[in-house]
């Protein structure tokens, strides 16, 4: 029965706590998981097979094949993001009034649990020459020939329309709903209309949300790769980086050129996550909500 009281007091004496035995666990699977493969793809990058430190960063600078694919993965992701974030806000703003937003949502949903490979084998099968919707177009005279909707840009941006929206519509829904509507109704009573009422009340608490938001849905969207490669041009439009990444480890067996052009991605990404987080504040200044309930 002494045992553990000393051994309590021996913790206490090199300043760990209960909080800090249940948090350290946490701390070594985010290291294990994440902190050490990102410092081991950076160390590799700067270990090419030829030349200096920064070869493999010279490298694909130097070659438009490669340094373009940053161009054509930023002329997805960013139209997607915006467009599922922007289509996101009113559905999130009508689901929130809705007696039945548990069913409504989990119907939302689906796609996320279909994933990426799925969804494009479904549109394959819907947006294909001889898929439904070329057929029931040509069946009505509207069209004599297949229309192509796959194997080009629209049928990457249509996949991450269709598996990235469920995610951004969560997430809106999640900061809609923390937003007190007593002061909606508060500007109701005061005359305001329901556009005035979104852009001077709803829009700014809700814009620290929405940056989060767009920052989460631009990684998910920027990182394509299933719906580039089944649904795109792989080597024309929608050779998107993560495709370059793929074949230079896997196809060249160049680990190192392979990690240099994650880590140009991951770059990337993070100049365009802290911009966004670092813009929010422009707009409101404090919490997404007002404490409603």
């Amino acid at each position: 029965m002494t045992a553990t009281p000393s051994l309590r007091l021996r913790l206490r004496n090199r300043g760990l706590d209960g909080v800090t035995l249940l948090v350290l666990p946490g701390v070594l699977f985010v290291v294990a998981l994440f902190v050490y493969p990102f410092l081991y793809g950076l160390f590799l990058s700067f270990r090419p097979k030829e030349g200096g430190p920064l070869a493999n960063y010279a490298a694909f600078f130097s070659d438009p094949f490669l340094y373009t694919t940053i161009w054509k993965t930023l002329a997805i992701a960013v139209p997607a993001t915006l467009l599922n974030v922007v289509l996101s806000i009113p559905v999130a703003m009508r689901v929130r009034l809705m007696r039945r937003q548990k069913l409504l949502t989990t119907i939302l949903v689906i796609p996320i649990t279909l994933g990426t490979v799925l969804v494009a084998e479904g549109l394959l099968t819907y947006l294909g020459p001889r898929g439904w919707v070329n057929r029931f177009l040509m069946d009505f005279g509207i069209t004599d020939t297949p229309i192509r909707l796959i194997h080009n840009y629209w049928g990457v941006m249509l996949s991450l329309v269709i598996s990235g929206f469920p995610f951004s519509f969560l997430l809106t829904l999640s900061y809609v709903t923390g937003i007190d509507p007593a002061l909606e109704q508060a500007g109701r009573m005061l005359g305001a209309r329901n556009r005035s009422r979104f852009f001077r009340i709803i829009l700014p608490l809700l814009a620290p949300g929405l940056a989060i938001t767009l920052a989460l849905s631009f990684v998910q969207a920027f990182s394509v790769f299933p719906s580039a490669v089944l649904l795109g041009a792989p080597a024309g439009p929608t050779r998107v980086i993560s495709i370059a990444a793929y074949q230079a480890a896997f196809e060249q067996y160049d680990y190192a050129m392979a990690s240099a052009i994650a880590m140009i991605m991951a770059a990337v990404q993070i100049v365009i996550v802290v911009g966004l987080l670092a813009a929010r504040g422009l707009v409101f200044r404090g919490p997404a909500s007002s404490g409603k309930g």
